[in-house]
């Protein structure tokens, strides 16, 4: 997709009638009507006043001349505003932006939202991408209004906002768990993008909660809190924190649900309707995390509950969950475009919202995705579970359970090393896993959020017993591609042919062009027919 620049129209002096550019007109018309569907999407910036708010905010619309239109939190910081205390522009799902788009901005900002800025600096996330960190820079400024550390920094004050209005955790550690260096950094860019102190920040987040006026400036904000709270936990992890991540209505949260818990792992995983737990590798260490659907239908949610070795793991895994749950797709955009096709109308209309699981480990995806290659789903679960049980560590996280999963799925590590001894199935196939392990294990094959898609491909199938169904579900549910129909999936065809399509996979490739950009999630409602 072509990409948008970072301000959508140029600030009021530089144009004379910003309603005459299309793109700056429908999104002021959708500002005006306050709708929420696009909130997340971009950011109202408002220049008389010196704030940026969502669209669906409910004060008075400015006039065009006095807006600008910005699609990161961190370029209107950079054009000196600060977030608006009505709407809390952040406090909504992100943009779907991020995952539609496959161009460097995009797979920096999946990077940045999964701390790496913090981890290695912008060094690092410039080598993760391939590109020096001057480029890159000059890149991200060009296209998102603003630089890596400016990007980092919008991302560390919304994870900052959310765990102060949202746990009890001290502020001291929400600093540490957002990723700032030092208290006093956290501090100063807390008051720079929402004119408040830390704990007037809290305040206002806990008085809102009990429908009572937060602060004397702040007598016309709105809305709850989301529940949430933190438990001190005992050494060597950090505590329970419990928070809740917002998604984008209207949101099938039942087929995701349903979709892990077909596939979950004895010892590695443990669901059933609208639960889900897990064990996980974080760059901190193990964590525990549970997740539950929350909300309602206007305003969806899901509810997690983390047990971490380290609060510094929390801004990936909150990325990885969104991920996961695909929490920011544009859901009426993809329903609306899908629903077009009659022979898909009443599976959209049955189903609104439909999402394409992510993946919460790439690397265990593609040994999922090896291995469940031409098996059925519950061949694929017992033989990945026979894995995990034989190369799988086990962890004590203290949860107190007796059904918590204990296990974590298996290193590249450990499979390139014992998975031989341990697989069962044919030659060629267990030839191909361990190969695939030794590669991931020596980075001679990097598969991760931020890869471009058609490169991640090529790099797939030249490993020798890797076809274009398991280079499409990896790259479907770790990149987070849209606009994948995988033809060579026989249920996949089953679900076609049940709905009246072509179940030849040439025949439905063709019929699949009408779908795009959202292939992908056509396919989810093709698998469900079947």
């Amino acid at each position: 997709m072509t990409p948008q620049p970072a301000t959508l129209t140029r600030p009021p002096a530089a144009v004379a009638d910003p309603l005459a550019d299309p793109v700056f007109a429908e999104r002021y018309r959708a500002m005006q009507a306050r709708d929420a569907r696009f909130d997340g999407q971009f950011i109202t910036g408002v220049h008389t006043t010196g704030i940026y708010c969502r669209p669906s905010c409910p004060a008075v619309a400015p006039k065009p001349s006095n807006v600008s239109f910005y699609l990161t939190a961190a370029a209107a910081h950079e054009a000196g505003l600060r977030a608006c205390k009505r709407c809390l522009p952040d406090a909504v799902p992100g943009s779907p932006e991020w995952d539609l788009r496959d161009d460097l901005a995009a797979r920096a900002m999946r990077l940045i939202a999964d701390g790496v800025v913090e981890r290695e600096g912008v060094p690092g996330l410039a080598a993760r991408l391939g590109y020096t960190p001057r480029h890159l820079t000059r890149v991200l400024t060009a296209e998102l209004g603003a630089g890596p550390l400016a990007l980092s920094r919008a991302h560390r004050a919304q994870t900052a906002r959310a765990l102060l209005t949202s746990t009890t955790l001290p502020a001291a550690d929400v600093a540490f768990a957002s990723g700032f260096g030092s208290i006093r950094q956290f501090n100063d860019t807390i008051r720079a993008v929402y004119e408040r102190s830390p704990l007037e920040l809290r305040m206002a987040g806990r008085l809102r909660d009990r429908g009572t006026r937060a602060h004397p400036l702040d007598d016309e904000e709105h809305g709850p809190a989301s529940p949430a709270t933190h438990e001190t936990g005992a050494a060597p992890h950090a505590g329970v924190v419990r928070l809740r991540l917002p998604a984008r209505a209207p949101f099938d949260a039942a087929g995701v649900f349903d979709w892990l818990a077909t596939r979950a792992l004895d010892g590695v995983e443990q669901a059933g309707p609208l639960h889900y737990a897990r064990t996980l590798r974080l760059p901190g260490g193990p964590a525990l995390v549970r997740f539950e659907a929350g909300g309602d239908a206007l305003a969806p949610s899901i509810d997690v509950e983390a047990r971490l070795s380290t609060l510094a793991d929390l801004p990936p895994l909150v990325a990885r969950v969104r991920r996961l749950f695909d929490l920011d797709a544009d859901a009426v955009a993809i329903d609306s475009a899908l629903a077009l096709d009659p022979r898909l109308a009443a599976s959209v209309a049955a189903v609104p919202g439909i999402r394409v699981p992510g993946c919460l480990d790439p690397h265990e995806l593609v040994f999922r995705a090896l291995v469940g290659q031409q098996v059925s789903v519950k061949a694929a679960r017992t033989a990945l579970t026979r894995l995990a049980a034989e190369l799988g560590e086990r962890v004590d996280l203290g949860a107190g359970a007796d059904d918590s999963p204990t296990l974590l799925f298996p290193t590249s590590a450990a499979i390139a090393a014992e998975g031989e001894q341990v697989l069962r199935g044919p030659a060629a196939r267990i030839r191909t896993i361990v190969d695939v392990a030794r590669r991931l294990d020596g980075g001679d094959l990097v598969v991760a959020a931020q890869r471009e898609r058609a490169e991640l491909a090529r790099d797939l199938l030249a490993v020798p017993g890797i076809g274009p169904w398991t280079a499409g579900y990896v790259a479907m549910r770790v990149t987070r591609a849209p606009d994948v129909l995988l033809t060579g999936d026989l249920a996949l065809r089953n679900g076609a042919a049940a709905l009246g399509l072509p179940s030849e996979a040439a025949a439905l490739q063709a019929e699949g062009v009408r779908w795009a950009p959202w292939r992908s999630y056509a396919s989810m409602h093709l698998w469900r027919a079947a």
